[in-house]
């Protein structure tokens, strides 16, 4: 139901932008989100958006990442400028939290 793409390998200081898109209508999640996981990490929450355009960032992504909605392309996207090797992860597309809907990862891996 929930589709990620737009993982890769970057340099630091690069920048990539995911796509999550969701097969139906993406009005039936009330929140939208990214969440993250690294290697011997537990999964951590990236950013969210809300049904009325409110969002929110983990603070170690605040200022970098910027998360978006296109109601009409049923799609959420994640702009990640400025990444850093810390940013290495497989990223999740979530809909309505995390009892919610969850789509594969997308593996970015930043390093030099």
């Amino acid at each position: 139901q929930l589709q990620a793409s737009g993982g890769g390998l970057v340099q630091p200081g690069g920048s990539l932008r995911l796509s999550c898109a969701v097969s139906g209508s993406i009005i039936v999640f009330n929140r939208m989100g990214f969440h993250r996981q690294a290697a011997g990490r537990q999964r951590e929450l990236v950013a969210t958006i809300t049904r009325g355009g409110r969002t929110e960032y983990a603070d170690s992504v605040k200022g970098r990442f910027t998360i978006s909605r296109d109601s009409a392309k049923n799609t959420v996207y994640l702009q990640m400028n400025s990444l850093k090797p810390e940013d290495t992860a497989v990223y999740y597309c979530n809909g309505g939290g995390v009892s919610g809907s969850w789509g594969q990862g997308t593996l970015v891996t930043v390093s030099s």
